[in-house]
């Protein structure tokens, strides 16, 4: 098992660190029924607590918003998507464990500059449901983790594929350009009609002409995209050219795309598309520390307490100092982690940035044949070794596993628009607020 953090955790992070701001339930009036996904229902004061939330971010950024009843269509649009995916994660019994979602709680909080108990305070002080803002918390984690498994069933990268992208690492190393932009997709299949094709066209032209005038292209995104972060302003934050998904990556150039720079309106097959390109930076190589290390990792559970599973391991790090037990045959017999249990423990060369932060943080700083301290992770309780470092990538299959994950993160988001649009066609859904309903053009 790689200690892997989750890829798609920047994306939602950016709803967990906002500032806190919910509906008082004394606040709310008498709720009615906006939309019915399947057999549920999502409410008048579910659009309410996400407008606020996000009116709230956008107001202290400066940015405009965009008309209300466009900018609840949006909301209403993702609570949609949000509840699809949680009814599968239902379905097939994914839950979030207490300790991961604790995990991510003191992330939270740290984020903020609080510890655990001044959150909480924070939260109640504000009139909000401290309850209700963990269950968000969850969701979004939930969320993470059915879209995660889902679409890594869907995308299949070839062995050619990858020995390519290996290729292209070895001769010019991995592209260390970073880029921030925001994006608006208007969606019309190919297969539609010219005129309905040159409808959309002219609507996206309008759009530039309209940022190159000086409009926000963030506010434009809330109010016109039918993109996966229309919600957000469009904004896919900070990525490097390997990792801009496959959808439009050839329109963006290490060295001629700057700062500022307009692209579009272009077509694919998902309909047109524009991006502005709000930063840009890191043009120089990095030189990354790799780590070989081992651990045994345990899990607790009903039976096992927390402490209980720390004594254990504070237990095998004294046998193993003490020289009446090895690391590798403590791992072999004990370490709940059976990927690495059979090798003794050992988790091979790797990026300590592939480790969720506690793991990575100490992989990082410890001497090398120092054994830690027990620790807890989303994942468990671990005692930690590092048996060596270095600073270049040699291997044969670290530049594999980075040339697949390169690949990975490209197709991820195309995936995931495609397997949104079949839930949906899959599903029931019955929006009650004509104005709610997003055009398909």
């Amino acid at each position: 098992m790689k200690l892997l953090n989750n890829q798609l955790f920047p994306i939602f992070c950016l709803i967990l660190l906002a500032p806190i701001s919910f509906v008082s339930a004394k606040n709310i009036p008498l709720d009615k029924i906006e939309a019915v996904v399947n057999q549920e229902v999502i409410l008048s004061s579910d659009i309410t607590r996400m407008q606020k939330d996000i009116t709230q971010r956008y107001q202290e950024s400066g940015k405009q918003l965009p008309e209300e009843d466009e900018f609840k269509k949006q909301i209403l649009d993702k609570l949609i998507s949000d509840r699809l995916q949680l009814q599968i994660a239902e379905r097939i019994g994914m839950r979030i464990n207490d300790a991961q979602l604790d995990q991510t709680l003191q992330q939270v909080a740290q984020e903020e500059g609080l510890t655990l108990p001044q959150l909480k305070d924070k939260v109640t002080q504000q009139g909000d449901s401290y309850p209700a803002y963990v269950d968000m918390i969850r969701d979004e984690l939930t969320i993470n983790e059915v879209r995660q498994m889902q679409i890594r069933r869907r995308i299949n990268i070839s062995e050619q594929e990858v020995e390519q992208m290996v290729k292209r690492l070895n001769e010019h190393g991995e592209k260390t350009t970073q880029f921030n932009f925001s994006h608006i997709m208007l969606k019309v299949s190919k297969d539609a009609s010219q005129e309905k094709q040159q409808k959309v066209r002219d609507k996206a032209n309008k759009l530039a002409q309209r940022i190159q005038q000086g409009t926000d292209i963030e506010s434009l995104a809330i109010e016109f995209s039918q993109g996966p972060k229309a919600v957000d302003g469009g904004d896919w934050g900070w990525r490097t050219v390997d990792e801009i998904p496959t959808l439009f990556a050839g329109v963006f150039d290490d060295q001629k795309t700057q700062k500022g720079d307009l692209i579009g309106p272009f077509q694919t097959n998902m309909g047109f598309h524009i991006i502005k390109v709000l930063d840009k930076k890191g043009t120089e190589n990095v030189i990354t520390v790799e780590v070989k290390a081992r651990h045994i990792l345990i899990k607790s559970n009903i039976i096992l307490s927390d402490e209980k599973a720390k004594q254990l391991l504070t237990q095998y790090r004294d046998e193993i100092i003490a020289g009446s037990e090895t690391f590798e045959s403590l791992a072999m017999e004990n370490s709940q982690d059976p990927g690495s249990a059979v090798k003794g423990g050992d988790l091979g060369w790797a990026d300590p940035n592939m480790y969720v932060p506690e793991f990575r943080d100490l992989a990082l700083s410890m001497p090398i044949g120092e054994i830690s301290q027990p620790f807890r992770t989303m994942h468990g309780w671990h005692i930690l070794q590092v048996m060596d470092k270095r600073e270049s990538d040699t291997t044969a299959d670290a530049t594999k596993q980075k040339a697949y994950g390169i690949l990975f993160k490209q197709r991820f988001p195309a995936e995931l628009y495609a397997w949104m649009n079949e839930l949906r066609q899959e599903a029931y859904i019955k929006i009650n607020n004509p104005a709610y309903v997003m055009d398909d053009n």
